[in-house]
């Protein structure tokens, strides 16, 4: 079993920034961020794999970065220049096929979830 547990959300004025921590326990090959904003579907940010290959939405890429700690036990996720848009509740995911998709339903792990507001 995985277990993750979200921290760091909050609300900042545009062109802010905010760090977002997921703690894990248990194994797993991928691990990432995705968020909900309301009225819209879940949906991928950025993701991290173990060899240390990332990937970033469109939307989020030069002002987002991911990475985890060497222990290998916390994920960050640093965003900065952020914008209204990015308000959502985001969630750290997590799942042992050995790849990284951008597909919510591949990853059978999920924390809480954590609340971002950015105003303008």
């Amino acid at each position: 079993q995985v277990q993750l547990v979200e921290s760091g959300g909050g609300s900042v004025q545009a062109g802010g920034a905010l760090r977002l921590s997921c703690a894990a326990s248990g194994y797993r090959s991928c691990w990432g961020w995705f968020r909900q904003a309301p009225g819209k579907k879940r949906e991928g940010v950025a993701t991290f794999d173990m060899s240390g290959s990332t990937r970033y939405a469109d939307s989020v890429k030069g002002r987002f970065t991911i990475s985890q700690d060497n222990a290998k036990s916390t994920l960050y996720l640093q965003m900065d220049s952020l914008k209204p848009e990015d308000t959502a509740m985001y969630y750290c995911a997590a799942n042992r096929l050995g790849y990284c998709p951008f597909r919510v339903d591949l990853f059978p792990y999920w924390g809480q979830g954590t609340q971002v507001t950015v105003s303008s």
